[in-house]
């Protein structure tokens, strides 16, 4: 089904459309009925048998006309409701992908935003002693990339993705 599979603009636009159209055709029909019924009931004696059995018939499909516009009308309803809770659905698959990839990279962006103050000053006992460490940068590294993968690890256990 196209609105499941791939829902796009056009086609909540033909949906529209759709429901417009049998909006407009119930309008169209409803005082059609009405006029039949009402010189159906009130005028009887004008009519000859023949044609008063052919006026019940047309009142009959009328009748049925409008009962099948109201039911493909209701179908259009769900059918706009079935294409607004697959948009819906979508925005969540991407919501969701943003958001693993935000969570995921917001301690590394702390981290980096750290070590990117550069405090190395001798005498200060708040200064960074790893930077003058010879393995300082390729531990910050791992450190990253161990918060990194445990981000994954622990999406992946929350069944996330």
């Amino acid at each position: 089904m196209e609105i499941l599979n791939r829902p796009d603009s056009s086609t909540l636009e033909r949906l529209h459309g759709l429901k417009r159209e049998l909006i407009m055709l119930r309008r169209y029909l409803w005082p059609t009925r009405e006029v039949i019924n009402q010189l159906l009931r009130d005028h009887d004696d004008l009519f000859t048998p023949d044609t008063r059995m052919w006026m019940r018939d047309v009142y009959d499909h009328t009748v049925q006309i409008m009962d099948l516009v109201e039911s493909y009308r209701d179908m259009a309803a769900s059918l706009l409701d079935i294409y607004l809770s697959s948009m819906s659905h979508r925005l969540n698959e991407s919501m969701r992908t943003l958001t693993i990839i935000a969570t995921v990279f917001m301690p590394l962006t702390f981290i980096v935003g750290v070590y990117g103050m550069n405090f190395e000053h001798p005498t200060s006992p708040f200064a960074m002693p790893e930077l003058g460490w010879y393995w300082g940068y390729p531990m910050v590294w791992g450190v990253m990339i161990a918060v990194a993968i445990g981000m994954v690890v622990w999406f992946k256990r929350r069944r996330w993705f």
